[in-house]
């Protein structure tokens, strides 16, 4: 087990065990009402720790206790909080649809996991009720559909679908801000950055009609004469950057 998803797991448990004979008058002040999400901020981060009963607990807290340990080991325990209550709190924002229901459940917040354990580990088998394999990037999408189809009337049941939904995008919302901005993503853009060669300027044409092209491997000097015509009937600045790379290597080395 990692560091956060054991907090949460045992958070989750001692907060339903201490609520539960006081559930109503909980839910009414801690639970997520999206209508009255203004006057009530700090509902969006309680209600995910909330649950109407026992099953509600277990189910959600069985999806935490499968997919949580990797993907906090994939991403840092930093990371996978940040993830995991971003999901939530998108859950809880797209349940506006049903603006007065009381919203309860970590079920938004564990959709996002489950969508960061399928992104690292798309062909991963999940068998469902613990017989029928499905790899986990089905299981994300058929969950997707399953939540718009039931939100929209399909069969609401009383069942936050939204949350659903809104967890799954959370969840991406906070993978692609991590793959953008991690110093792991900064670094190879910056390596990128000073691998592209520069826009080409007149010197640099200069110096590339300055080569010999009898002294090339002939395969050399064909992409070299091919790439000179283009220049000629198209501009400099029609050259892709890997025929800007070759002509700055057959230079170099002429």
């Amino acid at each position: 087990m990692t560091p956060w998803v054991t907090r949460l797991l045992v958070l989750n448990v001692i907060v339903y065990f201490v609520a539960a004979p006081y559930a109503e008058v909980v839910f009414r002040q801690f639970g997520w009402i999206p209508a009255l999400g203004l006057v009530r901020p700090w509902t969006i981060i309680t209600y995910q720790f909330l649950h109407a009963n026992f099953w509600h607990l277990l189910f959600n807290m069985i999806g935490l206790f499968f997919f949580g340990p990797r993907l906090e080991d994939r991403i840092g325990s930093y990371h996978f909080l940040g993830l995991y209550l971003l999901s939530g709190v998108v859950g809880g924002l797209l349940s506006f649809f049903t603006p007065y229901a009381i919203i309860v459940g970590a079920s938004g917040a564990v959709f996002g996991v489950l969508l960061g354990f399928a992104r690292y580990w798309p062909d991963e088998k999940i068998y469902i009720w613990g017989v029928l394999p499905v790899k986990a990037r089905m299981l994300v999408i058929a969950l997707a559909l399953f939540a718009v189809w039931a939100g929209f009337g399909g069969a609401a049941g009383g069942v936050a679908h939204f949350a659903h939904l809104g967890g799954f995008l959370g969840g991406w919302l906070y993978l692609k801000g991590l793959d953008r901005y991690s110093s792991g993503a900064r670094f190879r853009r910056k390596v990128k950055e000073a691998q592209a060669p520069s826009s080409p300027s007149r010197r640099d044409l200069d110096r590339w009609r300055a080569v010999d092209p009898g002294r090339l491997h002939p395969l050399n000097r064909e992409e070299y004469e091919r790439i000179i015509e283009k220049v000629e009937g198209s501009g400099i600045s029609s050259l892709s950057h890997q025929e800007r790379a070759f002509m700055e290597r057959v230079a170099r080395d002429a």
